[in-house]
């Protein structure tokens, strides 16, 4: 027995009465919403009327056959799965119909575990690609190009953030781990700024040795050391009516500390090996993925620079504690890696899906990013599927959670069991707990207060 809050939705089409009631009462008791058809003009008066996840039509039928229902079907309801039945003698056209879009045939007499088996495969399919396509409608509503993608009350006090202060001039810090995506808060914060048409500059301050990073930042004159030939303007002039961002600023040595703040506070400084003092205006947005204030009290990091850099501080979440955006941004990556490698991959399978959102990303969005990447790289079909996962997350243990129920137990007690094992497993998430059990949240609220 199926426990969504929307059961699926399956026409049975067959001109034999008998057999027509007898597959409608197979799959009412499999927990499938069903409705019958006679022929297939009643099939296609109903399909124009509602909205059905899988047709069980028979493929000899007076009138529009299988064959014909099938095609008009996927022309009206190219969504809709289609199961044919036929005899035995009729196999070559029920091949032909798997062809013109069927997704199976099962033969008469009919097995009533073929058939469920080839039904519930059939819905299992036609939701996995609502599924996804509910994933690509919320991805365009929340998320553009390089911009961050989450809905979760984690990314909503981000976004919220951001929007507060990206009007004002006030310089910003940005903490989080690593590959979690300061680089974009501190994009979404130009671009919401009244700089947003001046230039974003952005450099890597832990990627730079200490002796060329005065150079990259202030620039140099001609000759101010070897190898010098011309004049060259460093980030802060580039960065000049725009947005300077720095990243990893917890590695800046002491020196260069010392100038920055003196840029921070005077809007001033001079090129390497020049005497000229220079005036820039650039709003400075730094990041760290280690808490900067430890630096301080460990005597690395100024006191007063750390004050002057954290006006106003943004902390991005780690993905493990936003883990219901996994969805959204696995959907992101898959069809940014899909349209680079030129591969026609549009799901992910819920197995696959369930891997993902039960790991815990230790690399953040960038691991997870990674692993999409190397699944449609690797991927067979139109589907990421377990077997597509790098190994690390496809073996993860801690997605491996097993629940043994003893024989005879109520089934209103194991449904409890199972939401309860699952909220622990989620640390009482109620939100992931109800995608991971395929169910409505307001259902996972209404059987845990029950």
């Amino acid at each position: 027995m199926r426990t969504g809050i929307d059961a699926p939705r399956l026409l049975v089409v067959d001109d034999d009465a008998s057999a027509l009631d007898s597959l409608l009462e197979i799959f009412r008791i499999e927990g499938f919403e069903v409705r019958g058809a006679s022929d297939g003009g009643a099939a296609l008066d109903a399909l124009r009327a509602d909205e059905f996840d899988v047709v069980l039509a028979d493929l000899r039928m007076p009138g529009m056959d299988g064959m014909d229902l099938l095609k008009t079907v996927k022309a009206i309801r190219p969504d809709t799965e289609v199961v044919i039945m036929t005899a035995f003698g009729t196999i070559e056209k029920a091949v032909e119909a798997m062809r013109e879009g069927a997704y199976d045939f099962v033969t008469k007499p009919l097995k009533r575990p073929l058939v469920v088996r080839s039904v519930t495969r059939a819905q299992e399919k036609a939701a996995l690609r609502a599924e996804n396509q509910s994933l690509r409608a919320q991805l365009e509503a929340v998320a553009s190009e390089r911009s961050l993608i989450g809905t979760s009350a984690a990314m909503r006090r981000v976004l919220d953030t951001i929007a507060q202060v990206a009007s004002a001039s006030t310089t910003i810090l940005v903490q989080g781990e690593s590959g979690t995506g300061k680089e974009l808060v501190a994009r979404a914060i130009h671009r919401q700024s009244r700089r947003s048409r001046g230039p974003f500059i952005a450099i890597n301050c832990a990627a730079i040795p200490a002796t060329l990073l005065e150079s990259e930042l202030f620039g140099h004159e001609r000759g101010a050391f070897t190898g010098a030939f011309a004049r060259r303007e460093g980030r802060f002039k580039l960065a000049d009516g725009g947005t300077l961002f720095l990243d990893e600023i917890a590695d800046l040595d002491p020196m260069m500390q010392a100038k920055l703040l003196r840029v921070l506070q005077e809007g001033e400084f001079e090129r390497l090996g020049g005497t000229q003092t220079l005036k820039v205006d650039a709003r400075v947005v730094a990041s760290a993925n280690k808490p900067l204030l430890e630096r301080v009290r460990q005597g690395t990091f100024r006191e007063d620079l750390f004050y002057r850099l954290n006006v106003i501080t943004v902390t991005m979440p780690p993905l493990r504690e936003r883990i219901e955006d996994v969805p959204l941004l696995a959907q992101h990556f898959l069809a940014r890696f899909a349209d680079k490698n030129r591969k026609d991959v549009r799901a992910i399978s819920r197995e696959a899906m369930e891997l993902l959102m039960a790991h815990d990303w230790p690399g953040n969005v960038r691991e997870l990013e990674n692993t999409l990447e190397h699944a449609v790289v690797l991927s067979r079909g139109d589907t990421i599927r377990v077997e597509d996962l790098p190994d690390l997350v496809a073996s993860d243990t801690s997605a491996k959670q097993y629940l043994t129920i003893q024989l005879g137990t109520p089934l209103d007690e194991i449904e409890q069991q199972v939401i309860q094992q699952t909220l622990r497993i989620t640390k009482g998430n109620k939100r992931l707990a109800a995608q991971l059990l395929g169910i409505a949240t307001r259902t996972v609220y209404r059987k845990v207060e029950s």
